[in-house]
């Protein structure tokens, strides 16, 4: 089994989520600046993802007020 491996390019904020050492075959765009990288059978072996540190910043910020807002309407025993 392959180990999963993670790069993250400075420069150019790049974050590189590999879950194979397969070559890619081919790749398709998730979302604007995420792809999925596949193999030639169309399994993913690979995520990349530009501007990576906005993405993180904003997901884990998204993630947290959401948490909060749950715990804030919580009912109180």
């Amino acid at each position: 089994m392959n180990k999963t491996k993670l790069a993250y390019f400075e420069q150019e904020d790049i974050l590189h989520l590999a879950i194979s050492d397969e070559p890619e075959s081919e790749s398709i765009e998730i979302s604007p600046n995420i792809t999925a990288e596949l193999n030639e059978k169309g399994e993913l072996i690979g995520v990349e993802i530009l501007h990576a540190s906005a993405f993180i910043r904003d997901s884990l910020l998204e993630s947290v007020q959401a948490k909060m807002l749950k715990l804030s309407n919580a009912p109180v025993a």
